[in-house]
């Protein structure tokens, strides 16, 4: 059986709005790890080279898409341009 969704893509002013369950969304360990490191480079693109990176995570509602330039990282959180926060373990993939 194949599983499919959907992503809507939002803007990064709308996140700040939106709900955020609690559990990990990655049951992997490995996929975890991978995330951290895929965030790690983007934090260093953000803040070097100036470049966004598209993140997909779930929220209480689904998956979304957002373009935008990573300024930090915390061990709970990604933090965006205005202080908004997409908490971790919500965050599917970082590209």
């Amino acid at each position: 059986m194949k599983f499919t969704y959907s992503i809507k893509n939002v803007e990064k002013e709308q996140i700040a709005s939106l709900k955020f369950p609690k559990d990990e969304i990655l049951e992997r360990k490995n996929d975890q790890i991978n995330r951290s490191i895929e965030l790690k480079r983007a934090l260093v693109l953000g803040n070097i080279e100036h470049q966004k990176v598209k993140i997909v995570f779930v929220d209480d509602d689904g998956y979304k898409r957002v373009e935008t330039t990573v300024w930090g990282l915390t061990d709970t959180s990604v933090i965006l341009k205005q202080a908004t926060l997409i908490p971790l373990q919500r965050i599917v993939s970082v590209a």
